[in-house]
């Protein structure tokens, strides 16, 4: 009686094990499905999204190397059947792509640099010194963020135009002031001024990162004997690097695309930004050598085709930055983000 109720209650156990090894079974593939699944629809979705952003550009590259003739080849869609870099000759004679590229590379780095290191100086005073309208001087910052630039362009403009301080120029000369236009030194005096391009969104990433490290290795530094500019120097700017890194591929990217004030300060000095409207400018230079015809010339598909190759060109050397500094501008935005 006693081995009939053990060898039950062993059946019992052993069926019990079976079904909950078959739940424990039944739940395992549901999870793994259930993220499967999950995977499979995540990787669509960025895939979609990816072929969305990289479309224009997949476009642009497409029609770079196409020849002219590929333009009436209804079988060409993506790939051309003639590859050529004719289009890059043409477009960059148009635009004058080196000496306009060469004015971009100037005035975005030495912009980039000013821009940071004002930034830096602006934001880390507002994060560590106490001083009266501390905070109504910071709401003005915030300001400049929200207030679109072209609502200040004809102020900007007329200053610049006729440009002095206090007055003096006119005191001693008896004229208005100094034309500053056509020269990047309104580029320059915004930049150290911290009014540039984004300056006021620089100067908040800064405050944020500074207010967010710890006041205890400035408080050391200051027993040790440093002053106010020592322990900015050696203490907060290697700590900000992040930060840093950040703001100054921000500053260059977007320097290189403005538009605003470039097209209100320049005239004569040609950058990359605008240059746009010279494409598709044909000059009898081009048809002197051959290289276009009268149809060509008049042909709206190839005129296209060009304006596709000149932004490119023109996009061409931020493409290149990201592709270097990705992992690094991934790394960086995340760390401000944190910190701040």
């Amino acid at each position: 009686m006693v081995q009939n109720i053990a060898t039950v209650t062993k059946n019992k156990l052993a069926k019990a094990k079976n079904v909950l090894n078959e739940k424990v079974f039944t739940l395992r593939v549901k999870h793994k499905a259930k993220n499967w699944v999950w995977s499979f629809v995540r990787s669509i979705f960025l895939l979609g999204f990816a072929f969305v952003i990289m479309y224009p550009i997949l476009i642009m590259l497409s029609r770079a190397f196409m020849h002219r003739v590929d333009i009436y080849d209804n079988t060409v869609l993506w790939i051309p059947k003639n590859f050529s870099v004719e289009n890059f000759q043409i477009a960059g004679d148009m635009i004058q792509y080196w000496p306009a590229f060469k004015n971009s590379m100037i005035l975005a780095i030495t912009i980039t640099l000013v821009q940071t290191l004002s930034c830096l100086l602006i934001g880390y005073g507002f994060a560590r010194f106490n001083f009266k309208l501390r905070g109504f001087l910071f709401g003005i910052v915030i300001f400049t963020i929200i207030v679109p630039p072209q609502l200040l362009m004809v102020p900007i403009y007329l200053h610049f135009r006729f440009f002095d301080v206090f007055g003096i120029y006119k005191a001693v000369t008896g004229n208005r002031g100094i034309n500053l236009l056509d020269t990047f030194s309104p580029f320059y005096l915004l930049a150290i001024t911290g009014q540039g391009i984004k300056n006021g969104l620089f100067i908040y990433i800064f405050r944020q990162f500074f207010r967010g490290m710890p006041k205890e290795t400035e408080e050391a530094a200051v027993v040790d004997g440093a002053g106010p500019f020592k322990t900015f120097t050696t203490i907060m700017v290697p700590g900000a690097l992040t930060a840093i890194t950040t703001v100054a591929l921000f500053s260059f990217v977007w320097q290189w695309n403005d538009n605003t004030y470039a097209s209100l300060f320049l005239k004569n000095t040609k950058v990359l930004p605008l240059t746009y409207e010279f494409l598709g400018m044909f000059t009898p230079e081009m048809a002197a050598e051959g290289m276009l015809t009268t149809f060509d010339t008049s042909n709206p598909y190839f005129i296209a085709m060009l304006r596709s190759t000149g932004v490119l060109m023109m996009i061409a050397p931020v493409i290149i930055l990201y592709i270097f500094a990705q992992k690094f501008f991934v790394e960086s935005i995340e760390r401000a983000g944190i910190i701040g």
